[in-house]
């Protein structure tokens, strides 16, 4: 899988992920798509801080959150992917 599939599957792992987490949704929903290196996603969540009253949910993304997002990830692409952040 590349990058640019997975980002035009990225809305219906979102879906799932709400619907079955709505907080590693809420974790997640802003995240951009950097890169897809070996089966590892880096994301950024640079949009959290450009309004006043940014919404930062860093800690929030522990284990269990990260987790949710990776197994929806592969349950909509097929693809076991790790999640990283810069």
């Amino acid at each position: 899988m590349d990058l640019t599939t997975l980002k035009s599957k990225w809305n219906d792992v979102l879906d799932l992920l709400e619907r079955r987490d709505r907080v590693a949704w809420i974790a997640y929903f802003d995240a951009r798509l950097v890169s897809l290196n070996e089966n590892v996603l880096t994301l950024q969540f640079i949009d959290a801080e450009k309004l006043s009253g940014a919404h930062d949910y860093k800690a929030t993304r522990n284990e269990r959150i990260r987790g949710a997002l990776e197994t929806a990830i592969k349950e909509v692409t097929g693809h076991e992917i790790k999640i990283t952040e810069i």
